[in-house]
């Protein structure tokens, strides 16, 4: 791996071009293993990794605006911290493993590139939304902006939103600008268990309320650990009177529906919120599915034994298991399962085995995605095999 000066950075790019070398951008290097499998250089044994790591600073927060600037290599977690110290947030999810703290949550930068969003999105809709600005070097090391540093910015192409999702493969991001938010003052929530028809209709219920709920996520039953699914409702506002009236609303209605309730203080709710992100990864799965379907999928045969957490109101998730609680055979029958009813299924990481699935499905828009790939990257230098939505059998060094 290789972590330049931030001064070094547009040369060294300029230098792999010339010599048509190919490269993975980077942030902290945390979750590289997931997605597709990136092919080294010839006489390479693994792919030449450029990271962002000096690129870790703060460059701006406008408060009164509520946007913050940073550089791509800038940990999420002291970005939150330094945020925190104006009462404001990233209302992002930690990524998928990174403690109850997120001490283990990567890159600002990595974020974006992976593009995906946890069941925060349910209020604050996902990473790609609150995408303000993006800087970024292209394959041959010319430097590049997109969008700016307002929130009402319409001017120009919508490049930022190719490359969130993008998984390093059109270029590396150097510096972001995104959307803050106030800090809640009050949070409170609800754990509630029961079979999945009644879970059902409480989240209807829940979606209707006045109160737009924060979070409000499926479990499945390996996840929750009782035997059955369950949902987990967090509220958020400025009034604490306005949470109590809509959480005594919800426990009534769960109550009348035979459905078993947990009342979840502000401590208990951020350590189930991070019990929600954690588990044995040797499979790990990103669902996306209509909402109106989630608790279908949850009753799916595939899923038992699959710990599964699950947005209930925008129908993205993830998945995971130990090898031998979940068969290559039982992941394939998830995502036919998925795709049947619009929706779709990505293989973030599985155990090395003989039989090696497809991170993604083929997009039907495949052709265009391989059309922008050839427009940024023409030397195919960046994260080789790794295309998100074109299914790469080979690719020659």
């Amino acid at each position: 791996m290789i972590c330049p000066e931030p001064s070094e950075l547009q040369e060294l790019v300029q230098q792999l071009h010339r010599q048509a070398l190919p490269w993975l951008p980077a942030g902290s290097s945390s979750r590289l293993h997931w997605g597709a499998p990136v092919q080294p250089g010839i006489r390479e044994s693994e792919p030449r990794v450029l990271s962002t790591g000096k690129l870790n600073q703060l460059v701006e927060h406008c408060a009164g605006d509520f946007t913050v600037t940073v550089q791509a290599g800038m940990p999420l977690q002291t970005l939150q911290s330094e945020l925190a110290t104006a009462g404001q947030w990233l209302a992002i999810d930690w990524p998928w493993g990174s403690g109850p703290g997120g001490e283990h949550s990567g890159t600002v930068g990595g974020l974006l590139a992976r593009g995906l969003a946890g069941g925060l999105r349910q209020r604050y809709m996902g990473v790609r939304d609150q995408l303000i600005g993006l800087s970024l070097l292209r394959a041959d090391g010319t430097a590049a902006k997109a969008g700016g540093k307002v929130v009402k910015n319409v001017a120009g192409y919508d490049l930022m939103r190719l490359f969130c999702g993008s998984w390093g493969s059109l270029g590396l991001i150097t510096e972001l600008t995104l959307r803050t938010y106030p800090l809640p003052r009050h949070r409170r929530g609800l754990l509630v268990h029961g079979p999945l028809s009644a879970l059902e209709q409480l989240r209807r219920l829940c979606l209707q309320a006045p109160l737009m709920p924060q979070r409000l996520d499926w479990w499945s039953a390996a996840l929750s650990g009782s035997g059955q699914p369950a949902l987990l409702l967090a509220l958020a506002s400025v009034s604490s009177a306005a949470i109590a009236d809509q959480l005594d609303q919800h426990l009534q209605a769960a109550v009348t529906l035979g459905l078993e309730v947990e009342a979840l203080d502000p401590e208990r709710l951020l350590e189930l919120e991070s019990h929600s992100r954690q588990g044995n990864s040797d499979w790990l799965l990103q669902l996306g599915i209509k909402p109106a379907q989630a608790a279908d999928l949850l009753a799916d045969p595939a899923l038992d034994g699959v710990a599964c957490c699950l947005a209930a109101g925008v129908g993205l998730g993830m998945a995971w298991a130990e090898a031998g609680d979940l068969p290559a055979y039982r992941v394939e029958q998830l995502r036919q399962r998925c795709v049947a009813q619009g929706g779709q299924l990505s293989v973030l990481h599985q155990p090395p085995s003989s039989t090696t699935l497809p991170c993604w499905a083929a997009s039907p828009a495949s052709r265009i995605i391989e059309a922008l790939k050839r427009d940024f990257d023409p030397l195919q230098q960046l994260a080789r095999g790794r295309l998100p939505g074109v299914i790469q059998a080979g690719v020659n060094p």
